[in-house]
């Protein structure tokens, strides 16, 4: 059963989710236009050289990490692996609330005028669209396997 389609999607989920990890997720701009701060999942590097932590969202993307490549070794358990990935999605969920805060939150701090979104962000709604089809593989598995049952 680890060689299901299922499993390829949950790989795919924890590469990215490791590619995210180590890429910006955006640059504030100031008001010159010239001095930008990188806001990365660790922190962000100020314009002075100085950093302010965003742990947070690092700690997020790494538990996600982490169960996604857990729930592909739980074929034995099937719904336990529904559950894990829908528990993954909703974290990645809450990745980008925890983002949408620690944005408001430096925006202020920094005094920036605007924010320009780098490609990393995208990577966890890729996520959660690949958690839905390893939870569509996974539950179809599932079905079969009861209907399979009911016939003997």
């Amino acid at each position: 059963m680890i060689q299901r389609i299922q499993s390829v999607y949950l790989l795919v989920v924890t590469i990215l989710l490791v590619v995210t990890m180590c890429q910006p997720v955006g640059s504030f701009i100031a008001a010159d236009g010239v001095n930008a701060s990188v806001f990365k999942p660790l922190g962000v590097t100020l314009a002075d050289g100085s950093f302010q932590s965003t742990w947070g969202m690092f700690g997020i993307l790494l538990l996600c990490a982490i169960v996604a490549l857990g729930t592909i070794f739980l074929f034995r358990n099937r719904m336990l692996q529904v559950r894990m990935t829908i528990f993954n999605s909703l974290l990645l969920i809450g990745y980008y609330i925890v983002a949408a805060v620690f944005w408001y939150m430096l925006k202020g701090k920094l005094g920036v005028d605007s924010f320009q979104l780098g490609w990393a962000l995208c990577l966890p709604a890729v996520c959660i669209i690949l958690n839905y089809l390893a939870f569509r593989a996974i539950f179809s598995d599932e079905v079969k396997v009861k209907a399979a049952d009911r016939l003997r």
